[in-house]
C-alpha cells in the first residue's frame, strides 16, 4: 500500500509542477498574510461565547464591530482581485519576465471581465462600480482563469521580443512599462471581446456567468445520501480548485436543509420522538457545519495537528502554528492558501476523503438511531468542535466529532509526510 500510495503521489508531483500549477500554487500563496489576518480579526468579531455579541454592544455601543467587520470584508471579500494579481505575478516571475506589469494586468484583465454594476434593493441600477459580490469567494475562478490567460499571453510576447524597446540608459521601470504595452494591449482587447460577447449572449459578465453555470447543477441535490455525498464532494474539489465551494454550494442548498431542521423542529413540537420513522430529515445545517467541515472545509484540523506532530519543513511547522488557533474555530483560509491546499494535488485526495468519511459516519449514525436528527438549535459558526457536538448531540455528537477528528490526523498524517518532504526539497534547494 505504501509502493502504492507513493506511485501515485510522484504522478501527482510530476503534474504539480507544471507551469500552469506551479504559478496558480504560487499565486495562492500571496494571500496568506490577507487570509490570515482576516481571520484574527473576523474571529474577534464572531467569538462563539453566549451572550458575547450582546455583552459588547452594552459595553462599547453598537457599532462596536464596524471596525472588525471592515477589515474581514477587505480581505475576504477582494480575495479574487489579489488572486488574479498572483498568479499572473508568480506565471511571469517563474518564466523570469516582468513579474510586476503581468499582475497588473491580470488585475485589470479581472476587472475588465467582471460586473461594474449592481441592483439596489428598491430594483435601482448603480453603475461605474466595483461590487463585493464578485471580488471575494464568488470570483475566484474566473480570477483563475484570468491569471492563467494573462501570464500565458504575457509571456508568449516578451519571450519573443514583441515588445516596444528603449534605449539603454533608459530607468529599467521605464523599460518595462514600455515593454508592456503591445502585450498588454493585446491582453486588455481580448478581455474586452470576452465581456462583450458575454453580455451579448447572457446579459451577464463572465464571473457571473461561471457562478450561475457552476450553480445550476446543485439544484437538485436532496435529502438523500447521494445527495449527502454530492454536496460534501463539490464544496470539497470546489474549495480545491480555488472556489468558495460552500458559499456557492451552501447557497443554493441551505434554504433546502434549513427548511429540512423546520420540519424536524416540527415534529418535536407536535410531541412526537424526532426519529426517522417519524419523517425527520437527516440533511441539515448542523450535519454539514459541525460535523462535515468543522476546523473548516475538508476538516484540515486534522492536518495542522498531524503537522504539528510530525513536521520537520519550516514552511509545514510554521504554517501549522500560525493556522491552528483559527482551525480551532473552524476558520481554514490561513491554510488553505497559505500551504497552499488549492490546486495542490497532494492534498487533493485527504481534502475530499476526511469530510465524505465525516458524512458517512454522522449519517449513519443517525440512521441507526445512536445520534438524534438535528431540529432547529444552531450554534454559532466559530464554536470549537467537541463542544458544538455536545450543544447539538450531548456526549454521543461530542464522541462522532472526536472519532472524525481522530480519523482525519491519520488519513491526513501520509499526505503530510509527502508534502513536508517537498517542503525540505526546496528549503534544503534555497540554501
Amino acid at each position: 500500500m505504501s509502493g502504492m500510495l507513493d506511485n501515485l503521489l510522484n504522478k501527482f508531483l510530476k503534474f504539480a509542477n507544471t507551469k500552469t500549477i506551479t504559478a496558480l500554487k504560487d499565486g495562492f500563496v500571496l494571500t496568506m498574510p490577507i487570509t490570515l489576518v482576516g481571520s484574527l480579526f473576523l474571529l474577534i468579531a464572531n467569538l462563539p461565547f453566549q451572550n458575547y455579541g450582546s455583552f459588547m454592544a452594552k459595553t462599547f455601543g453598537e457599532n462596536w464591530n464596524i471596525g472588525l467587520n471592515q477589515v474581514s470584508a477587505n480581505t475576504f471579500d477582494i480575495l479574487a482581485m489579489v488572486i488574479a494579481i498572483g498568479i499572473g505575478y508568480a506565471y511571469a516571475t517563474n518564466e523570469k519576465v516582468d513579474g510586476i506589469s503581468c499582475g497588473i494586468l491580470s488585475f485589470v484583465s479581472f476587472l475588465i471581465v467582471s460586473a461594474s454594476s449592481t441592483i439596489t434593493e428598491s430594483n435601482e441600477i448603480v453603475t461605474g462600480i466595483i461590487p463585493r459580490a464578485w471580488t471575494g469567494g464568488n470570483g475566484v475562478i474566473a480570477a483563475i482563469l484570468v491569471g492563467i490567460f494573462v501570464g500565458k499571453i504575457f509571456c508568449f510576447f516578451m519571450k519573443r521580443n514583441i515588445t516596444i524597446k528603449m534605449p539603454a540608459g533608459v530607468p529599467v521601470g521605464v523599460a518595462n512599462s514600455f515593454a508592456a504595452l503591445i502585450p498588454g494591449f493585446v491582453i486588455i482587447l481580448i478581455s474586452m471581446v470576452v465581456y462583450q460577447l458575454c453580455m451579448m449572449i447572457a446579459n451577464l459578465s463572465l464571473t457571473e456567468l461561471i457562478f450561475k453555470v457552476l450553480q445550476t447543477p446543485m439544484q437538485n441535490l436532496t435529502d438523500t445520501w447521494v445527495g449527502g455525498i454530492l454536496i460534501v464532494l463539490l464544496m470539497s474539489v470546489l474549495f480545491w480548485a480555488g472556489l468558495h465551494g460552500p458559499n456557492i454550494i451552501m447557497g443554493v442548498m441551505a434554504p433546502i436543509l434549513t427548511a429540512n431542521s423546520i420540519a424536524n423542529q416540527g415534529i418535536v413540537e407536535s410531541g412526537k420522538a424526532l426519529t426517522m420513522a417519524n419523517g425527520a430529515r437527516v440533511m441539515t445545517p448542523q450535519l454539514i457545519d459541525n460535523f462535515v467541515k468543522f476546523g473548516g472545509t475538508g476538516i484540515t484540523l486534522g492536518l495542522l495537528i498531524a503537522a504539528l506532530l510530525a513536521a520537520k519543513s519550516k514552511q509545514m511547522k510554521e504554517i501549522s502554528k500560525l493556522s491552528i488557533v483559527p482551525g480551532f474555530f473552524n476558520i481554514n483560509e490561513p491554510v488553505i492558501f497559505g500551504l497552499p491546499i488549492v490546486f495542490n494535488p497532494i492534498m487533493l485526495i485527504p481534502f475530499i476523503l476526511v469530510p465524505l468519511i465525516g458524512l458517512i459516519i454522522t449519517y449513519g449514525a443517525i440512521t441507526v438511531g445512536f445520534l438524534t436528527p438535528f431540529n432547529n438549535v444552531q450554534v454559532p459558526w466559530t464554536t470549537p468542535p467537541i463542544i458544538s457536538g455536545f450543544i447539538l448531540g450531548g456526549f454521543k455528537g461530542a464522541l462522532i466529532q472526536v472519532i472524525i477528528l481522530v480519523l482525519s490526523v491519520v488519513i491526513y498524517f501520509p499526505f503530510m509526510k509527502k508534502q513536508d518532504q517537498q517542503n525540505l526539497l526546496a528549503e534544503a534547494e534555497e540554501k
